[in-house]
């Protein structure tokens, strides 16, 4: 399997939510299974049932988890020479060439894109647009509406 790239920052979202699952929410659901199985008649108990479904759901979180840190490369983007080259963990201050608009996005692993936080996943088309170029270059992406084009103002590894 290939490598999966995370920020650091992202690693350790991802590390929290792992601790969340296995501290709180697993033995929270064992709990209301217990609980559920008290009350008699398994085949026509709604708790049961929905308990069984939660913990089906945080079990298979947290082996899509563990499997993401098994394949993980964690790269830290204050640690990056890119020599100023959009490279991933970057972040990158843009402006639209047809309005004007500046905007700054940090190219970021799947798991932890966030648009409105301004983290863009590295499969995305802008960020594939972006790749390799430098301060000063101009990206075309192909996005829904038609082609745009970037400056890229800034590069930084923060």
């Amino acid at each position: 399997m290939s490598k999966i790239p995370l920020t650091v920052a992202g690693a350790e979202k991802m590390r929290a939510e792992l601790h969340e699952l296995k501290t709180r929410q697993r033995p929270a659901v064992i709990q209301a299974i217990a609980e559920a199985r008290a009350h008699g008649d398994l085949s026509e108990n709604a708790e049961y049932a929905a308990a069984k479904e939660r913990q089906s759901f945080i079990e298979g979180r947290i082996a899509e988890i563990d499997s993401k840190f098994a394949n993980a490369q964690i790269i830290d983007p204050t640690l990056l020479d890119a020599d100023g080259r959009c490279v991933f963990g970057a972040t990158i201050e843009l402006e639209e060439m047809t309005n004007g608009e500046v905007v700054v996005y940090q190219i970021v692993g799947d798991d932890e894109s966030d648009i409105k936080q301004g983290k863009i996943s590295v499969n995305s088309p802008i960020a594939r647009a972006l790749i390799g170029k430098y301060a000063g270059d101009v990206a075309e992406v192909n996005a829904p509406g038609g082609v745009r084009e970037y400056e890229i103002l800034d590069v930084k590894y923060i």
